[in-house]
């Protein structure tokens, strides 16, 4: 990273300004500072509570740009569902055999679908695969019969959020490359499935701050009352 192109990026930005959403992307997507296609990355604090059970905020949300990378997919499956699976062009499928290389140490795959007969196998590595974000999940349709549309779905580029325990969400919404409208239709799209898994029990302010910036670019605060944001 150019920490002088990084100065000149940043200098353009005002730090206590709220941006409209189509300035504030503008901003992050032509200003690129790596030479690499960098990913860009949005952070939304949330008006929640997360001691309280009831307003814990997860989900996850196919991009209709996907996320610009190739997703390799690991299904635990036998059967039909094995074949299914591989078809549908998941990376790697198997069962005993994939839980002990994950007990060995391999971890070379960004997302694990099983269907619910292979949970009990699964949980064997639970220790492993709940820390890195890829213990398959029956909120986030990780734990399902239907492994082909499940494959299908993660490779497009599914964006999956949690709330950490200050209420904040962390993801990627696509890349530069994908130009404004892109990732523009990426964030909205993603925003929206944020909106819509509010907990009934918040009350007050849900979208209380949102914060986009690239992978080695300065942030930019978005404008939580931009119609687009709020509609």
């Amino acid at each position: 990273m150019s920490g002088k192109k990084y100065k000149v990026v940043q200098e353009k930005i005002k730090s206590d300004e709220a941006y409209p959403v189509d300035k504030a992307l503008q901003m992050v997507v032509e200003n690129p500072v790596a030479k690499f296609d960098e990913s860009v990355d949005v952070a939304i604090m949330l008006g929640i509570d997360t001691r309280k059970n009831d307003q814990q905020v997860r989900g996850s949300v196919a991009l209709p740009r996907g996320l610009g990378k190739k997703v390799r997919v690991l299904v635990f499956a036998k059967g039909a569902a094995e074949e299914e699976a591989q078809k549908a062009g998941a990376d790697f499928v198997g069962a005993e055999d994939m839980v002990e290389k994950i007990k060995g140490g391999w971890l070379d795959f960004d997302c694990a679908i099983s269907t619910p007969d292979m949970m009990p196998l699964v949980s064997k590595v639970a220790k492993i695969l709940g820390p890195k974000g890829l213990m398959p999940n029956p909120k986030l349709g990780t734990v399902t019969p239907k492994v082909g549309p499940a494959v299908e779905k993660e490779k497009k580029g599914t964006a999956t959020f949690r709330a950490d325990k200050n209420g904040i969400i962390h993801s990627s919404v696509g890349r530069l490359s994908m130009g404004v409208e892109g990732v523009k239709e990426n964030f909205l799209t993603f925003l929206k499935a944020v909106v819509k898994s509010k907990p009934s029990s918040s009350k007050g302010i849900y979208l209380k701050k949102i914060v986009l910036s690239s992978t080695m670019g300065p942030s930019v605060l978005a404008d939580t009352a931009d119609s687009q944001i709020v509609t």
